[in-house]
């Protein structure tokens, strides 16, 4: 499978992930619901390194790696602290789409910081997408 399709996989089960936690946040203190969760995907994805023998020391990848790996989990967690708690607050059809105002976010921030080009119609669509989102979440 190429990128495109592990892509829509991606949103198929970010889509079940908005669900599924509006469905188990409900009484339960929301940072705790996030901690349960995270045990629930260390659990699989330390069940597919295994499976897969990819297991090697972290001494062995590059500093560069390690600390920006860190950092995307130090976001990931933030992320989904806040994802928990607004979904505990807010109605899933309008915590969702706000929270994948993040493409939006990675289109800019990929120009910004990675030199990625985007051409005049990939800029359109980010509006678009931004436009959409607003219109989504918008009660």
């Amino acid at each position: 499978m190429g990128w495109l399709g592990w892509a829509l996989a991606s949103a198929a089960f970010a889509a079940l992930t908005a669900v599924f936690g509006k469905v188990g946040v409900a009484g339960v203190q929301s940072d705790y619901a996030t901690f349960l969760r995270t045990l629930v995907i260390v659990a699989l994805i330390a069940a597919m390194v295994t499976a897969g023998g990819h297991w090697r020391s972290p001494a062995d990848l590059p500093g560069r790696s390690l600390v920006f790996l860190g950092l995307s989990g130090l976001a990931t967690g933030a992320s989904w602290l806040c994802y928990y708690r607004a979904l505990q607050l807010g109605q899933a059809a309008q915590v969702a789409p706000i929270d994948k105002l993040s493409v939006v976010l990675v289109a800019v921030f990929g120009v910004a910081f990675l030199q990625e080009r985007l051409s005049a119609a990939n800029w359109a669509g980010i509006a678009l997408i931004a436009g959409g989102t607003i219109l989504v979440a918008w009660r």
